[in-house]
């Protein structure tokens, strides 16, 4: 069964800022839907099957890639918390911070 997926506000605000920068970057909001309908695919296919992702080695969380980005989800019992969508190429000492 599947399990419910809950955004944090951290991911929330991650997805705000990728599809805001790719909407000035285009000038277009086209590649910011396709995008977001990755994301959510991604995040469909974690509430069915949450072992998917690679696990990280930080607080049983663990790494699903779409693209150049990053979810970071962690399994609870009875749903699915996506702790932040990261940028690959950013600085991973970043991501580390977030995640401690």
């Amino acid at each position: 069964m599947a399990k419910k997926i809950i955004w944090s506000l951290n991911a929330q605000n991650d997805r705000k800022a990728i599809f805001a920068y790719w909407n000035n970057r285009n000038q277009s909001n086209l590649y910011s839907l396709k995008l977001n309908f990755l994301f959510i695919e991604a995040a469909n296919l974690i509430s069915k099957v949450p072992k998917i992702g690679k696990p990280t080695g930080y607080r049983e969380t663990r790494v699903k890639l779409i693209r150049d980005y990053l979810m970071i989800y962690k399994e609870e019992e009875t749903f699915i918390i996506v702790v932040t969508i990261w940028d690959g190429r950013q600085d991973p000492l970043k991501l580390v911070k977030i995640l401690k």
